[in-house]
């Protein structure tokens, strides 16, 4: 249950999903409703909601964080804006052939990678690989929205294109902040949620800006030694009423993703859920008791990840590992363009 080789699994390279469905809703849903394995398609969720039940999404929205830039020799350099750190500063990851020094100027590339004339410098490095750079913009959107690209997943082996600054976003997104995106969201369309709305199901926003750690393998043996980056979380007081409500109606709470699962249960780590503010590392794992979430909606999860961690703590191992391997026998596209689980323990 701790060993990371119980959270492995072998996927057929053409399973991995490199772009969405023609529509978000064609995409398949696998149900595991009281373990029994049914096959439907994402259009079909409704069927699987009850009026008083609660649908909980995450409104994180991803901004195009991945910018081209060429040093003054030539070389070219991939950045990866993590977050802001002040007027005219953000943290970054890098990707070059050599290391960057402090005071070295960078030249963005527009999308279609001719020079654009804006300039970027080094100004300090962190002991964890980062490194922060100025720019000349009042905000960073202003310097991502001008020259970011996507920052697809690397599974994903392509460009990203202009379709995926649509498709690589949720249709309730709303605030900035994500350099990922909350994937089981992707399926959603506005008459879906219409539809759901219309059977009497609460829906709810919570908000966690989903970083680069979410990609991050777990490298130790026993999985109790990992650790999960921090994440920005915000759990209003409307949530917490709206819950509150759903339970007062026995309705059940479904997740939209694991970053929803993760959100709400830290704001219920005191023992009861209350409204959160804040950065939070929580790491679910096999034995985490589940104070909030009742159902969740997930799409299906590296292996050994966290995230595989996570859903196997709250389906059970053993149940993961089947239903992964019947969706690889029946072709189910895997990770973040591809198909949905919907798990009712």
């Amino acid at each position: 249950m701790y060993s990371i080789d119980d959270y492995d699994y072998d996927l057929p390279p053409e399973l991995i999903a490199q772009y969405p469905s023609q529509r978000r809703t064609n995409s398949r849903l696998m149900v595991l409703n009281h373990g029994q394995i049914l096959h439907k398609t994402f259009a079909d969720l409704p069927d699987f909601l009850e009026p008083g039940d609660l649908l909980a999404v995450n409104d994180t929205r991803v901004v195009p964080a991945r910018l081209f830039a060429k040093k003054p020799t030539g070389g070219k350099v991939e950045l990866l804006v993590l977050k802001e750190t002040g007027p005219g500063q953000v943290k970054a990851m890098f990707r070059t052939k050599r290391g960057l020094r402090i005071g070295l100027e960078l030249e963005v590339l527009e999308r279609d990678d001719r020079p654009s004339g804006i300039r970027l410098t080094v100004t300090d490095r962190f002991p964890d690989g980062t490194i922060q750079l100025s720019h000349p913009f009042e905000t960073w959107d202003k310097l991502l929205n001008t020259c970011g690209h996507v920052a697809l997943p690397p599974y994903i082996r392509r460009p990203d294109q202009e379709a995926d600054f649509l498709r690589y976003q949720t249709v309730y997104a709303q605030n900035d902040g994500a350099v990922a995106a909350p994937t089981a969201g992707l399926h959603f369309d506005k008459e879906l949620l219409q539809r759901i709305a219309n059977n009497g199901v609460l829906q709810a926003s919570i908000t966690l800006h989903v970083g680069p750690g979410t990609f991050k393998p777990i490298r130790v043996p026993d999985i109790r030694l990992h650790h999960v980056d921090p994440e920005w979380v915000e759990v209003p007081f409307h949530v917490i009423n709206r819950i509150e409500l759903s339970r007062i109606n026995a309705g059940r709470v479904f997740a939209v993703g694991t970053t929803t699962v993760r959100a709400l249960e830290s704001a219920a780590m005191s023992g009861r859920i209350q409204p959160f503010s804040g950065p939070t590392d929580l790491y679910i794992l096999p034995g985490h008791r589940f104070k909030v979430v009742d159902c969740m909606i997930t799409n299906f999860h590296l292996p050994k990840s966290s995230l595989m961690v996570l859903v196997s703590a709250f389906a059970g191992l053993d149940t993961i590992k089947h239903a992964y391997q019947v969706a690889i026998e029946h072709g189910y596209r895997f990770f973040s363009y591809g198909d949905a689980m919907l798990i009712i323990p």
